[in-house]
């Protein structure tokens, strides 16, 4: 009597592997949308910063536009040259370089370079557009529909004693 009926009851022997099944299908789907991604990405700048050679054009993570002077393959640092002036050389991380620019109209290698072929497809399109239609003529100038205003005489506003 003083013994609850509850533990003498047997438990059901998948309830404790289904209560598991949220909690993998929610890691299942971190991974497919968080994780592989990611590691795409880090996977194509490694590759990216492999590939750096003198002479490509690279932009830094501050937002700096570079030629590339020297690249130590034992080091991490890259010379980048900033101006077209030759003395003005700095020394950046490889980390840092978010991109290399290319010259063949290939896109830069990174997660997000498939913004700038849709806005190469965007101007591509309009030149398209604007090829087929043929040249509006300029406007023809028209008249003011105002008269132009005469100036008034000038009057003498001075303070006269009362």
């Amino acid at each position: 009597m003083l013994i609850s009926p509850a533990y003498a009851q047997a438990g059901d022997p998948t309830g404790g592997l289904m209560s598991l099944a949220p909690l993998v299908l929610i890691f299942v789907v971190f991974y497919f949308i968080l994780i592989r991604p990611q590691q795409k990405k880090a996977r194509e700048h490694r590759e990216m910063l492999a590939a750096l050679q003198r002479g490509d054009r690279v932009v830094t993570g501050g937002g700096v536009l570079g030629t590339v002077i020297r690249v130590t393959p034992e080091s991490d640092e890259v010379i980048v040259e900033i101006s077209k002036n030759p003395q003005l050389r700095v020394t950046v991380v490889k980390n840092t370089i978010q991109s290399v620019l290319r010259d063949s109209g290939e896109p830069p290698k990174t997660g997000e370079g498939t913004e700038q072929p849709r806005q190469a497809k965007r101007r591509q399109d309009r030149a398209e557009g604007e090829a087929a239609e043929p040249p509006k003529p300029p406007p023809a100038e028209r008249e003011p529909e105002t008269p132009p205003v005469e100036p008034r005489p000038a009057t003498d506003r001075t303070p006269r004693p009362g």
